[in-house]
């Protein structure tokens, strides 16, 4: 076991110049490379954050903006849909209007004709009298030449 002991303490003897350069290799590499790497790593974490945030920022911009040109259109439809409804009533009015007057000249020219009629057929009557009262004559006449003869 003694042998073994000393073969055992040799080993580690002759492991330490490589445990040595192990943990030269170590520092070497954390302090050369892991160090700058993460420390481009943290940079870069840093500008993808800082951009995510100003993408973040514009986002909620462009979603003010976009409620903004939204609320305007709104308004702008709303003001067209008075419009077209204030056109439709001076429209409704002025269509009324133009009937109340066709209606009026209708009932106008209704009544020059009514009177109109009216007069000539008193005119008419009148003659009809008059020669009612002649034709009487002559038909009297002629059925008493009729009897007499």
């Amino acid at each position: 076991m003694d042998s073994t002991l000393q073969q055992l303490g040799g080993i580690l003897l002759k492991a330490i110049p490589t445990v040595v350069l192990l943990l030269i290799v170590h520092l070497y590499l954390k302090f050369m490379f892991f160090g700058p790497l993460q420390k481009v790593l943290a940079e870069r974490k840093q500008a993808t954050q800082g951009t995510r945030e100003r993408a973040d920022q514009l986002l909620a911009k462009a979603e003010q903006t976009q409620a903004a040109i939204e609320n305007t259109l709104r308004k702008a439809r709303e003001e067209i849909y008075q419009e077209q409804e204030e056109a439709r009533k001076q429209w409704t009015t002025d269509q009324a209007t133009q009937l109340d007057r066709a209606r009026s000249a209708a009932r106008e020219m209704i009544q020059q004709a009514r009177t109109q009629f009216e007069s000539e057929s008193a005119t008419a009557k009148r003659e009809l009298a008059g020669t009612a009262d002649s034709l009487a004559e002559q038909i009297t006449r002629t059925l008493l030449e009729r009897k007499t003869a």
